[in-house]
């Protein structure tokens, strides 16, 4: 099969290595790609959200299946698009899509179906939300409705905050279009968890789950950002948490896409708090979380593309995905000032040193191959993921890697996995 994968970060590389390595494979390429992906795949320079030239590379280059990664393509209608072209294509439709691309749509239809989840409100008018937070006179969490880049939440500390946050985002215009409307939530605590299933329109297939950091620096301080690393297994996801969170979360949301004329079909990750009356949904993305990904595949014995075949394809339910023992931590390498301003350009050395033992792997996620090396070109740039036969091993394989890169521009957290 000739395969395009979408996208151009850590979880595209995490996707072009496990592709790659399938028999199926005939050739394989990535728009946009980068450093790293180049040396798995042939990137082609189309950006994501370039839809039709997307569409008519995959028609001209006699494309047999298209991954699409990012969250953006898949809520603009990409697969949609493909599919229309007589091009098979993994992931959700945009009616689907709108899970993640609207905040206030999947509440409503957790609302409707009885979902558990965070009790919310819906605002578009900043003084009316206002005045319902004085009256909850507690802090609470304001979502941006739309897609933010992974920045359009707020976790307030006191109702000030709040306030602030959702003037921000509705009176100041922060986020444009994707804060029209926001969301503002009871908040929650607990212990968060990551869970994904591959879904086909109708059955729902458990991956597995993983633990995301989200705070910047060390002891979860700092600002949010996409992710600085991550673990899997998580050690909360037991057999019967999971049994629970397909019958009580996924299933529903499943059915009730079915229902409402969008049947979901890709991988849909949810994002949990694990309260005292048990497991709420955070979120729903409608791709595989990044970094998350990496540690995932590095864990999955089983060929990837397969189950991406049947999950296009409504053949799930004969789907047997075989996983290795142990356990495997990503650690995110990112440049300096990250999530705020951050230079790019700096070199990057070592790579081949850090990554050669054999249960290391090292996902690019912003670099670029230059004629004096490799550079950094984004804010999250590498992760370095480490299998091992515990979660303690592999984070030790991990660090042992990251010491060896000679990258002073960048920086990452020491206590990933610690805990």
């Amino acid at each position: 099969m000739r395969i395009l994968v979408i996208g151009g970060g850590g979880r595209e590389h995490a996707l072009c290595w496990a592709i790659a390595k399938s028999p199926l494979c005939q050739a394989l390429f990535c728009a946009p790609g980068n450093g790293g992906i180049a040396e798995v795949a042939e990137c082609v320079p189309i950006a994501i959200d370039a839809t039709d030239a997307l569409v008519e590379f995959a028609i001209a280059r006699e494309i047999d299946f298209v991954v699409v990664g990012p969250e953006g393509p898949l809520v603009s209608g990409l697969v949609d698009r493909l599919e229309a072209a007589g091009i098979a294509a993994f992931g959700p439709s945009a009616g689907a899509a709108r899970l993640e691309g609207s905040k206030g749509y999947m509440k409503d239809i957790c609302a409707a179906n009885n979902i558990a989840t965070a009790a919310y409100r819906r605002f578009s008018d900043a003084d009316l939300a206002c005045a319902w937070i004085d009256e909850q006179a507690k802090p609470m969490v304001v979502k941006a409705d739309g897609l933010a880049a992974g920045k359009g939440v707020t976790v307030a500390a006191s109702v000030e905050e709040t306030k602030a946050a959702v003037r921000d985002i509705l009176d100041a215009g922060r986020f444009g279009a994707a804060g029209a409307e926001v969301v503002v939530e009871e908040l929650m605590e607990g212990e968060e968890l990551s869970f994904f299933v591959l879904v086909d329109g109708t059955t729902a297939v458990p991956l597995t789950g993983a633990k995301d950091h989200k705070r910047a620096f060390d002891f979860d301080q700092g600002p949010n950002t996409g992710g600085m690393g991550a673990y899997s297994p998580a050690s909360s996801l037991t057999p019967e948490l999971e049994a629970r969170i397909m019958a009580e979360t996924i299933n529903p949301t499943v059915a009730a896409m079915a229902a409402v004329g969008h049947p979901y079909k890709g991988v849909l990750y949810a994002g949990f708090m694990l309260t005292t009356e048990g497991p709420k949904l955070l979120e729903y993305n409608v791709r595989f979380g990044d970094p998350e990904t990496q540690a995932i595949l590095m864990r999955l014995r089983s060929d990837l593309l397969p189950a991406l075949l049947a999950s296009r394809d409504g053949t799930l339910a004969q789907l047997d995905l075989k996983w290795r023992e142990g356990a495997a931590v990503t650690v995110v390498m990112a440049a300096n000032g990250y999530p705020g301003d951050y230079e790019k350009g700096s070199q990057i050395k070592g790579l081949e040193m850090a990554g050669a033992d054999h249960r290391v792997e090292i996902f690019h996620a912003g670099t670029n191959r230059t004629d004096t090396g490799l550079v950094a070109t984004g804010g999250r740039v590498l992760n370095i993921t480490a299998l091992g036969s515990s979660i303690e091993a592999a984070r030790a394989r991990a660090y042992d890697a990251v010491g060896k890169i000679n990258w002073p521009a960048g920086f990452c957290r020491s206590d990933i996995a610690a805990r």
